[in-house]
């Protein structure tokens, strides 16, 4: 007896004929999508620490012997992990590479399929082997697009017919994803309404479905993780007025190199592509190089790869003087661009805030020293300046504000946290950048139509 693989579950056609005339349903399955998006992207984020926790172990029991053995055994772990990762991207599915977001708003065009039976494990477990190996990129990209194919999951197996409808479980399993990635319900919501304002269909229904998902995911993320912030940070303090102007800088600064960072990344994807089109093995060849070399780092210094959210705490306590934080900013920047655009199935949301982060630190210094009058804390640029690189390398800046917001618990920053992100946002139109995603997806379809 054959069994489809994508009938995971059904349900009585009466029912499904009943969906057409009441969105009760769609709510309810809205919910159900949620709630797995929680659950596996709670799962994949503790798998991620328990990885990340075996590498500071394996390398503080063999730190008296810094040439030894141990360091070339994390090597090869950590560039058999890559390899794992690229192979299974590359064989089973392509569209798993990169942050998958792009992706997802192309499915909401339908321009792009969604074959979930092959995503969802292909993003769970080769997300795990990059990032787990040290490599700079960010868990949201994984559970955004494994929210997104649950949703697609679930409308196939009801045999929801609709577009509209699997439009908006996809939408809702997005949402949910990026709630899961911060602990931001309200940080997923605007991800939908803003970042995919172009494909998203506004209904009354539809909104309602990413509430409802998005709220789904949080109970069960914080069911079995904890209901805290993500990031613990000294606390910010409050701006005065007449200190908005210096955040203004801030934001056009932060477009300014929001602009760069895209453009880069941009350039190395198509550059990385062309190599990659001479031979197959070259993409698996590339994961483990860059795979091995991020699991020495984070063996090494941890501040040099990663995710970057276990160095933000340190800029803010002021544990890396000026210098040293300069030279850790540059790494950090071209590494993040190396490491996303090589295709690794990774987001870029958290490297993005981190290098923002270290931005907003070295900034503090520079005002601290020139402007000492104000008295502004580096906790406050760390928050604004990480909300303000978002702003400018996504164009969501709705989106960043109230992600770094639930994040750090820092409600009390949202004027200047508004001006820095209009500032940033400005920039990078006036120098005409294009939104990240937007031009990743571009070329995207265009080197599918050649």
């Amino acid at each position: 007896m054959h069994i489809d693989n994508r009938m995971i579950f059904s349900i009585p056609k009466k029912i499904i004929s009943w969906q057409k005339r009441s969105p009760f349903l769609i709510l309810i399955l809205a919910a159900i999508v949620g709630a797995f998006t929680g659950l596996l992207g709670s799962l994949f984020q503790l798998t991620l620490n328990f990885i990340l926790n075996w590498h500071e172990i394996f390398s503080k029991d063999s730190s008296e012997f810094p040439y030894s053995i141990n360091y070339f055994l994390i090597f090869i772990i950590a560039a058999l992990m890559g390899a794992l990762s690229y192979f299974l991207v590359r064989k089973y599915a392509p569209e798993a590479s990169g942050s998958g977001i792009p992706e997802v708003e192309g499915a909401l065009m339908d321009k792009r399929p969604i074959r979930w039976w092959r995503v969802l494990p292909v993003k769970f477990f080769g997300g795990l082997a990059a990032l787990g190996s040290g490599m700079i990129l960010g868990r949201e990209g994984p559970t955004v697009q494994i929210g997104a194919n649950l949703g697609k999951m679930v409308s196939d197996s009801c045999k929801l017919e609709n577009k509209e409808l699997q439009h908006t479980l996809i939408s809702a399993g997005a949402g949910a994803g990026i709630t899961t990635a911060f602990n931001a319900p309200l940080g997923g919501i605007l991800f939908v309404i803003e970042e995919m304002r172009e494909e998203f269909s506004y209904t009354k229904t539809s909104i309602l479905a990413v509430f409802i998902g998005c709220i789904s995911a949080c109970i069960s993320y914080q069911l079995i993780i904890n209901s805290n912030p993500i990031l613990s940070i000294p606390t910010a303090q409050s701006v005065p007025i007449n200190s908005l102007w210096i955040f203004i800088i801030l934001g056009l600064i932060l477009g300014i190199i929001g602009t760069c960072s895209n453009f880069l990344i941009l350039k190395t994807r198509t550059l990385l592509q062309t190599f990659y089109n001479k031979n197959n093995y070259y993409f698996i060849l590339t994961g483990a190089v860059l795979a091995g070399i991020s699991g020495l780092l984070y063996s090494f210094r941890s501040e040099l790869a990663g995710d970057g959210f276990n160095v933000i705490p340190k800029v803010v306590e002021g544990f890396y003087g000026l210098y040293p934080l300069f030279l850790i900013l540059i790494f950090r920047f071209f590494a993040t661009i190396i490491s996303f655009g090589s295709g690794a199935p990774g987001g870029i949301f958290s490297p993005t805030m981190a290098l923002g982060a270290i931005i907003g630190v070295l900034f503090g210094f520079i005002v601290q020293d020139f402007l000492p009058s104000h008295d502004i804390n580096l906790a406050t640029f760390t928050i604004l300046a990480m909300a303000g690189l978002f702003a400018a390398t996504i164009r969501a800046p709705l989106t960043g504000i109230v992600i770094v917001m639930e994040m750090t618990n820092s409600f009390m920053l949202i004027l200047p946290l508004i001006f820095t992100c209009t500032a940033a946002s400005f920039m990078a139109q006036t120098l005409g950048a294009s939104p990240l995603y937007s031009a990743i997806l571009q070329t995207t379809l265009k080197n599918k139509n050649n």
